[in-house]
């Protein structure tokens, strides 16, 4: 998947959330996605390898990039699947995996995906949703390094359906 959509009526959106595994399967079965695909985005490395994000050398995040339909989900449907898929108040984890790697963030692609994203936020921290502010970066979509074939759609072809905490 490039960054430019298989068809002009298609969008992304690129979260990072902890180990992409489950954020990918979560999203890859929601309506109105077509496509998922894991990567590394957000640091200073140039074509990062899965080994060499883990080091915590590069700065990039594990990130799922999603390609939906907005005539069939919304960015905000996406949105909202994000925040519940995990702890958007932890920084540089998620359970027992601990590095920038696994930072919560979104990449937005839009400004509209950066308003809805911030709008979001606002809301779940007024509302007191989380027993901690949320720590979840907002930034805009850089360079997307798809990462090695064995982590895509790792859990689907295991048959899993989860690897939550």
């Amino acid at each position: 998947m490039t960054e430019n959509s298989t068809s002009p009526n298609l969008e992304f959106a690129t979260f990072a959330a902890g180990c992409f595994w489950g954020v990918e399967e979560a999203f890859r079965i929601m309506p109105g996605v077509i496509s998922t695909e894991v990567g590394y985005t957000g640091g200073h490395t140039e074509n990062p390898t899965y080994r060499d994000v883990c080091s915590k050398g590069t700065g990039h995040a594990e990130v799922v990039r999603v390609e939906f339909d907005p005539n069939v989900t919304t960015f905000d449907v996406l949105l909202a699947a994000f925040f519940e898929l995990h702890d958007p108040t932890q920084v540089n984890r998620q359970g027992p995996d601990v590095g920038d790697q696994y930072r919560t963030a979104v990449f937005y692609h839009s400004d509209a995906q950066r308003e809805a994203t911030l709008r979001r936020i606002d809301l779940l921290n007024h509302a007191g949703v989380f027993p901690k502010p949320i720590a979840t970066q907002v930034v805009p979509a850089v360079t997307f390094y798809t990462a090695e074939e064995y982590h895509q759609k790792y859990l689907h072809k295991r048959g899993l359906g989860s690897c939550h905490i």
